[in-house]
């Protein structure tokens, strides 16, 4: 079983979300955008670097940007090992989330 945190799967749904234009700057805004809360670079790079780390997602350097002075950014994109588990954390809410349970918060 995959359990991922909170943050990982913010972080995984935004790349998943910006599709070929996932780098760091457009993350945080997704993630900012998605919870509400405008987060920080370091809440979002230090769950991001975990996932590359366990292969939830695959870093690579883009073309070199002219307005970026030639250099290149950093894109992420999610491996089917972060597609499984994604899917996998939404069975678990789903499964511990039950009706009573959805009931009482409402």
């Amino acid at each position: 079983m995959i359990l991922l945190s909170r943050s990982e799967e913010i972080v995984l749904l935004a790349i998943w979300k910006l599709k070929d234009n996932a780098y760091g700057v457009s993350i945080r805004e997704q993630v900012s955008k998605d919870t509400g809360h405008e987060w920080s670079f370091g809440a979002v790079y230090k769950p991001l670097k975990k996932l590359v780390h366990n292969d939830y997602v695959e870093k690579r350097s883009s073309e070199p940007f002219p307005e970026r002075g030639g250099r290149s950014k950093y894109m992420y994109s999610l491996t089917s090992s972060g597609k499984k588990a994604l899917k996998e954390i939404r069975k678990i809410y789903q499964a511990v989330w039950t009706e009573e349970c959805k009931l009482a918060f409402d």
